[in-house]
């Protein structure tokens, strides 16, 4: 159970300024989740973008893994991919936005040269060459995905979280501190009432008393 409130000035004024930090607060949390929302519908029209790149970059490549998988044969292609096994270097950096650390992925550049792939010129035929660079366009747009998603996920989960605190203040916080503000002036105006009536009694009395004195 909560404590009763002591119905003094002090804790009047004390309430009172709950109030205004209270509402600066509300103000506070709006402006960030405004702030938040905006970068959230950015990023929503970033992750279609690089959903719809990622689609047509699989599609692409596909079509020529399968195409040159037919004039090449599967050896020649197995033979071209485990030339130079690859191990890509990914990285998460984070920034700020409004005291909420939003994470992306980097990495360093995913289409390679020829020779970076460990493939031979010479040997080599354009139609593997082709589909190795629309594969490595794949991943490089897998990996935006993946960033873009990442980050919306934050985003959104800090959003939620910062509707609530101010809900929670609106709703709970702000209510209570001036349901109590009311309680108290409601008590000291009682008070202050009581006060002037115990004074007009005390008057009244004083001047019977003077009355009674005059008239011996």
């Amino acid at each position: 159970m909560a404590e009763p409130i002591s119905p003094t000035r002090m804790n009047l004024l004390q309430r009172q300024n709950q109030v205004k930090l209270a509402q600066q607060g509300v103000d506070l949390l709006r402006r960030k989740r405004d702030a938040l929302v905006a970068d959230f519908f950015n990023i929503v029209r970033r992750a279609l973008a690089a959903r719809e790149r990622l689609t047509r970059s699989a599609e692409e490549s596909y079509t020529l893994l399968s195409l040159a998988k037919a004039v090449e044969g599967r050896e020649v292609l197995e033979a071209a991919a485990l030339a130079d096994p690859r191990r890509l270097a990914v990285g998460i950096e984070t920034k700020n936005v409004w005291g909420t650390r939003i994470p992306t992925i980097t990495t360093d550049e995913v289409r390679r040269s020829i020779l970076a792939r460990g493939h031979d010129p010479v040997a080599v035929t354009a139609r593997t060459v082709e589909s190795a660079e629309h594969f490595e366009d794949v991943v490089a747009a897998l990996l935006d995905v993946a960033s873009t998603e990442i980050t919306l996920r934050k985003i959104g989960e800090e959003i939620k979280k910062t509707t609530r605190r101010v809900n929670a203040l609106e709703q709970v916080v702000i209510p209570r501190i001036r349901g109590e503000i009311r309680y108290i002036r409601d008590v000291l105006e009682q008070r202050a009432r009581e006060d002037v009536f115990r004074l007009k009694r005390i008057k009244k009395k004083l001047e019977g008393k003077e009355a009674r004195a005059s008239a011996r």
